[in-house]
């Protein structure tokens, strides 16, 4: 039983990952609609794309390591 449960966590932190990959299509359309907006400031805010990117990536690689440990771990 406390497997089976560990498989469900499991399952739930994943949805971490699929939330990320939106999170990044956020960061990047929001991005874009602003550069399209006022192209001369784009190239002072790519440094900022990539930060906000790499945030939400980093939450997403984090949600996928849970989702490793309460497989294999637990």
């Amino acid at each position: 039983m406390e497997g089976d449960l560990a498989h469900i966590g499991a399952g739930l932190a994943a949805i971490g990952s699929g939330a990320a990959a939106i999170g990044v299509g956020n960061v990047a359309g929001n991005f874009l609609a602003g550069a399209l907006r006022n192209p001369s400031s784009a190239a002072s805010q790519t440094a900022t794309l990539f930060i906000g990117i790499a945030f939400a990536e980093a939450l997403g690689i984090f949600a996928f390591l849970v989702s490793l440990l309460l497989m294999f771990a637990v």
